[in-house]
């Protein structure tokens, strides 16, 4: 099976974006691992619709003018992949969810790290909001893009930065970074509330 991809400039690296016919496939990081994702032979297509759309919403979503995407998706995993992936999708822009809430969700409260390895293979990054995934303390865990970047999504949600494609990503990130470590030194965030770390 051959994919096509596009390559995207971004406030987080350059994005990978992929797709399988007239589907957006996965959505991979700058630095991503090469067997995180596993897919088939890759062929660079700029023009192939779905990547162009897909392109078009993540900048208007960097800009902040997206919190919800509209884009047809295929899902290569196993069902339980697949059933985590989906609950990723209904984690409202500008929440958080822990791995424990996905698990009760998907009707399996002891699959929490089950969860939490199929979150980290999530290949639609962004899109299916694996970022909106932390920790039952209320840490951010683990990223496949980088907690500088996760943090700098989950800023952006939290209404506190706006990312433009050609901003400084580093002071951004750093900044966040600075002010979210400052805020968790003063008191615990509650479980599953992303507000607390950002400070709404």
């Amino acid at each position: 099976m051959t994919y096509a991809y596009k390559l995207m400039d971004s406030p987080v690296g350059q994005l990978k974006l992929v797709a399988r016919g007239d589907r957006l496939t996965a959505i991979l990081w700058e630095n991503d691992k090469p067997n995180r994702v596993r897919l088939g032979e890759l062929v660079l297509a700029d023009d192939r619709p779905i990547l162009l759309e897909t392109e078009r919403q993540l900048h208007e979503y960097f800009a902040g003018n997206r919190d919800a995407f509209d884009l047809a998706l295929d899902f290569q995993g196993t069902e339980f992949q697949k059933k985590v992936w989906a609950a990723l999708l209904t984690i409202p822009f500008g929440q958080t969810r822990t791995y424990a809430q996905i698990a009760a969700q998907i009707g399996n409260v002891n699959a929490v790290r089950a969860v939490g390895a199929a979150n980290g293979r999530n290949p639609v990054s962004i899109v299916a909001p694996c970022h909106r995934v932390i920790g039952a303390s209320g840490n951010l865990t683990g990223f496949a893009g980088g907690l500088a970047n996760k943090m700098l999504l989950l800023a952006l949600e939290a209404g506190q930065t706006s990312l433009d494609a050609g901003a400084d990503v580093q002071t951004q990130v750093t900044a966040a970074t600075t002010k979210a470590a400052a805020k968790r030194s003063r008191a615990a965030p509650p479980r599953g509330m992303q507000g607390s770390l950002f400070g709404n």
